[in-house]
């Protein structure tokens, strides 16, 4: 088992380095650069600047580079904790996302618990019930949450509430703890807003795990180990979730890397429309402006968590199926 990990873990460090070099591809591809963006935006208002001024700001944020250069430049600030400076903010990258990272990390993992706290369960329950009445009104809820969008969801709470109840349900914090110092009252508020967000971003991925669970438990209970298990009097409960159910749950259990940065980036919208202070508006804004160090840290972060979450993965199947543990020996 201790070589498998370490195995894993050589994949995961040569996987970052590569990811590093696509990330900064992808950053560099966009025709122009911040600099190119902000004198046109200049101009715009009537500002003229000659090209001495802007051969100086080429120098101060360092574009004057050729992409070799700014590679390792940024790479290996990377990994010392310097990720630059933002150009739209004017601030080190490291921290604009000390603020927001915090909770986007709590949010993201309390949505990733919410999910599979709710799907695994009922994916269960309804393959143990097919073509019951239960098992078509999760599957009318399950369509029905994947293909609403996540910012729609959101708007129609926001309507719903502030007309019923008259209450805001945007933000992490209520009016009076936004600017508070940290306290009982402050963390209590943050959790009495943190569950709009938590069901608004969970829904899809919750009900793609309810219809994965189910397809999958359902094929591992018509096998013929099942049914010959059931003839020698085995009982349900012990049958079910001793065998069926860990073979069933090694595709879910295999996803936990996707899903990571899939709740990061997926709230980016909704946490524009709910006023979240995480790094999704950030990471929109700084694309749009092409903040490069800004976007291309963000972009990195979530990466690693897609590296994280992948390694997380290969640990629990491990754990869920012994025939990987086989394999590791052999």
């Amino acid at each position: 088992m201790i070589g498998y990990i370490a195995q894993r873990l050589i994949y995961a460090i040569v996987t970052f380095f590569f990811l590093s070099i696509v990330v900064f591809i992808i950053i560099q591809l966009p025709p122009g650069d911040f600099l190119t963006s902000y004198v046109a935006r200049l101009e715009q208002e009537g500002d003229i600047i000659d090209e001495a001024e802007i051969e100086a700001l080429k120098r101060e944020y360092g574009l004057d580079a050729t992409p070799l250069e700014k590679y390792f430049r940024w790479f290996g600030r990377f990994l010392q904790g310097e990720m630059g400076r933002s150009f739209e903010w004017n601030q080190p990258v490291e921290r604009l996302l000390k603020e927001r990272l915090p909770y986007t990390i709590l949010l993201s993992l309390i949505t990733l618990f919410f999910t599979y706290v709710v799907a695994v369960p009922i994916g269960i329950y309804v393959a143990t019930r097919q073509y019951g009445f239960s098992d078509y009104l999760f599957s009318v809820l399950g369509f029905a949450g994947l293909a609403t969008p996540n910012f729609m969801l959101a708007l129609i709470l926001m309507f719903l509430f502030f007309k019923y109840f008259g209450i805001s349900v945007g933000g992490l914090f209520s009016s009076e703890y936004a600017l508070a110092p940290w306290s009982l009252g402050k963390i209590w508020d943050l959790f009495t807003h943190l569950w709009v967000p938590i069901i608004v971003i969970g829904t899809a991925g919750t009900a793609g795990i309810i219809r994965v669970m189910r397809g999958t438990l359902l094929d591992e209970l018509s096998k013929q180990y099942v049914i010959t298990a059931r003839a020698k009097g085995v009982a349900e409960g012990k049958l079910l979730f001793r065998y069926p159910v860990r073979m069933a749950i090694n595709p879910i259990v295999s996803t936990v890397g996707w899903q990571l940065p899939r709740i990061v980036s997926g709230e980016t919208i909704v946490a524009i429309v709910l006023s979240l202070p995480t790094t999704g508006p950030l990471l929109f804004k700084a694309l749009i402006s092409q903040d490069m160090f800004l976007a291309g840290s963000i972009v990195m972060f979530l990466g690693i968590l897609t590296l994280i979450g992948t390694f997380l993965s290969d640990i629990l199947l491990i754990v869920v199926d012994p025939r990987i543990r086989f394999e590791g020996k052999a």
